[in-house]
């Protein structure tokens, strides 16, 4: 068995991730899918909490939320989490970011000081060049990323929640996402697929105001024999690719579509996609980012 399946069978997700990217909404919705959670531990600490979880009366999964500042003087916290792994432990990251704007937006609404600010850092904007040089390390071996730049506190509880409800399947987990380019482009996504290619629903009347989510405008995108190819294409490349993914271990993947303002054409793909996969027995959940907008 190997050290990232766990061999004590007790799991621990490490919630990281930049200040004011979602890491306090991420936890909640852990504790109510059953993680047992502990904030701001030191890293040196978690191998400590995993052992206490083979004691009776602890359950697992544990969740374990680690900020900049626990990371910043802990040293090596990337080693610290491979020495877990080692003692047979199976250990997961989960990586919050955002952009800079959105956080930036996100301070100046709740007013709350970043943990680096201080010293010779006098900025927010400041404070964020120096927590993404301390977290890039962990960033690079995460094995979740999810960018919450343009995600409401719902959708980011959707997604938190159809990644770590079943603790108990080893699959791989797919999110198939809908943007319009014009909110801007999901940091998150593994692969791509840009639809604004296709005929535009926006441009008849009795269509704008609805979404992929409605059967006119469904049918409308669809009723288009390129559409239909270049469906039968992105669907030929995932049934192609989705295996190696499986095979070199990936535990979550995220397929975006995009079109200009993110309500018809991407949509559309997302929802034909996801019914395609969810038929072939994939575990799958769909966001529309911008459908709402």
């Amino acid at each position: 068995m190997s050290a990232q399946e766990g061999e004590y069978g007790v799991q621990l997700l490490v919630v990281t991730g930049l200040s004011g990217a979602g890491k306090s909404q991420a936890v909640h919705t852990l504790e109510d899918i059953g993680y047992v959670c502990f904030d701001n531990i030191p890293a040196d600490l978690l191998i400590d909490f995993l052992r206490r979880g083979r004691d009776p009366g602890h359950d697992g999964p544990f969740a374990a939320v680690l900020d900049v500042r626990s990371i910043a003087y802990s040293g090596s916290v990337v080693e610290e989490i491979r020495r877990i792994r080692d003692s047979g432990y199976s250990v997961q990251i989960l990586y919050l970011d955002a952009a800079d704007d959105a956080v930036l937006r996100r301070y100046k609404e709740t007013r709350r000081p970043h943990p680096l600010v201080g010293g010779e850092i006098y900025t927010v904007a400041q404070a964020l060049v120096e927590e993404r040089r301390l977290l890039a390390p962990v960033r690079e071996i995460a094995d979740y990323l999810i960018d919450t730049s343009n995600l409401s506190a719902p959708q980011l509880r959707e997604r938190i929640t159809a990644l770590f409800s079943d603790t108990g399947k080893a699959v791989m987990k797919i999110t198939i996402l809908s943007f319009g380019f014009k909110h801007g482009i999901p940091a998150d996504a593994d692969l791509l697929f840009d639809v604004r290619c296709l005929p535009n629903p926006f441009y008849i009347p009795a269509l704008r105001g609805l979404t992929g989510c409605d059967a006119a405008v469904y049918d409308y995108v669809f009723s288009f024999e390129e559409s239909n190819h270049l469906y039968q294409k992105i669907s030929d490349l995932l049934t192609y690719s989705l295996p190696l993914y499986k095979r070199e271990g990936k535990s979550s993947l995220v397929i975006a579509f995009g079109c200009t303002g993110g309500h018809h054409r991407s949509v559309s793909f997302a929802r034909r996609m996801a019914e395609g996969l969810i038929s072939q027995g994939e575990q799958v959940a769909l966001v529309h980012r911008d459908a709402q907008r």
